[in-house]
């Protein structure tokens, strides 16, 4: 005989089997939720041809081995490294890249044990077209926020022209012969500068991001410590680590010195590499603009010209933070301008009071609502009260253009970190 369930046991049914379905996917969503994880930068430098006395002779990048020392700014258990060809003229072909823990950040010497090959699609060895960029495969390997991470590969043959950072602040070294594995390099050349690795970066919680910093010298750390990590970036990046809130923020610095906004200078002008120094980088969710005392003091730099051209200068560069506005923010990054800082009596400038009324002018825009997200007063930061034309004399370095190591620290102290929380 057939027993039709009633109305009620009928709900009480289908209650049960829409629970049933419900808890059984749930707990994956939730799962997955809590696994999400993002790739953030940890270290960057932007990439540009080396000048000449700064580029390496071919011969010393024949059957060589190079090994570099980056800082990191935020940590993670696993990584990957991006490595640059993009100045060269043909493909770029490393036979090895390892990865280790260095004993120190001005050593050659690495501790063995943390050795550990990367691999591109699976393969030891990668060839890297001219004009691209390549990224490794993700690795499980842990390393610590502020902390330092060796990179070494092995070039069989040098390119034509080469791909690197000069303003490093940091000791490389370069041997002959396949030595990448190798736990010291003690017979090594030594050059402060950085070839061919263009950024480091870490898997990160799904609430973690990326801070680019586009700039010229002052960013780049002219001034700062050789092997001392005392940009003001690093003094940033390790503020950040002091709050539970900003932990998972990683720091890309993307200055070069002589940069400009308007010409090509030291490496290609702000807005041409835009694209690759900015958008490019994993995760970025805040960009802060500190550029353009080269395009105003190189206006006068070789003799006074007319009140006109200043005021012509002024608006160029306006236009150009405009562009970099608009572009970010079609990418959804929020934007922070930072005001141009002193430097009236520079020895290389020589600015007089139109290039320090320019100066000014730029600075008021800066500050002004309505332009960007938010402002970093780095030239309250660093500027003399008695003589607000001019560095602070202990923040100086001495050419009264870049800060000093104890300048840097200032700058990198004024920054709000709430600027930085979700």
């Amino acid at each position: 005989m057939d027993i039709k369930p009633s109305t009620m046991q009928r709900a009480f049914i289908k209650r049960a089997v829409l629970c049933a379905l419900f808890y059984a996917v749930f707990p994956i969503h939730v799962f997955a939720a809590n696994k999400a994880q993002v790739w953030i930068v940890s270290w960057a430098a932007s990439q540009q041809i080396p000048e000449s006395q700064n580029a390496l002779p071919a011969e010393d990048l024949r059957d060589a081995t190079v090994r570099q020392i980056f800082h990191l700014s935020a940590g993670g258990s696993t990584l990957r490294v991006h490595l640059s060809n993009a100045f060269g003229s043909e493909a770029l072909h490393l036979t090895a890249v390892h990865i280790a823990r260095p004993l120190g950040p001005a050593s050659e010497s690495i501790d063995t044990a943390s050795d550990k090959a990367l691999t591109f699609s699976g393969s030891s060895d990668v060839s890297i077209p001219p004009g691209a960029e390549y990224v490794s495969d993700s690795i499980n390997y842990s390393v610590a926020a502020l902390s330092d991470l060796a990179v070494t590969y092995h070039l069989d043959v040098p390119t034509a022209t080469q791909t690197g950072h000069p303003g490093s602040r940091a000791t490389s070294y370069l041997s002959h012969g396949d030595l990448v594995g190798a736990g010291s390099l003690s017979d090594a050349k030594r050059v402060d500068h950085w070839y061919q690795v263009s950024a480091i970066d870490v898997l990160a919680p799904n609430e973690g991001g990326s801070i680019v910093v586009l700039g010229d010298s002052i960013t780049d750390g002219h001034g700062a410590t050789t092997n001392g990590n005392d940009r003001w970036t690093d003094v940033l990046a390790r503020r950040l680590q002091d709050s539970r809130h900003t932990r998972y923020v990683g720091v890309s610095n993307q200055g070069i010195g002589g940069n400009h906004l308007l010409t090509d200078g030291l490496g290609p002008n702000a807005l041409a590499r835009f694209d690759r120094d900015v958008l490019a980088q994993a995760r970025v969710r805040w960009l802060i603009v500190f550029e353009g005392v080269n395009d105003l003091g190189g206006l006068a730099r070789l003799g006074e010209v007319s009140t006109p051209e200043h005021a012509r200068r002024v608006e160029r560069v306006l236009a150009a933070y405009e562009q970099i506005l608009t572009r970010a923010r079609t990418h959804g990054i929020r934007v922070i301008g930072a005001t141009i800082t002193p430097y009236v009596g520079s020895d290389y400038y020589h600015p007089g009071p139109l290039s320090e009324a320019d100066r000014q002018a730029v600075n008021r825009w800066i500050r002004s609502a309505g332009h960007f997200d938010a402002v970093i007063d780095f030239d309250a930061a660093v500027r003399d009260s008695r003589q607000p034309h001019r560095l602070r004399a202990d923040f100086d370095c001495g050419d009264h253009l870049h800060p000093s190591p104890e300048g840097y620290k200032a700058m990198g102290e004024s920054i709000p970190l709430a600027l930085f929380k979700r």
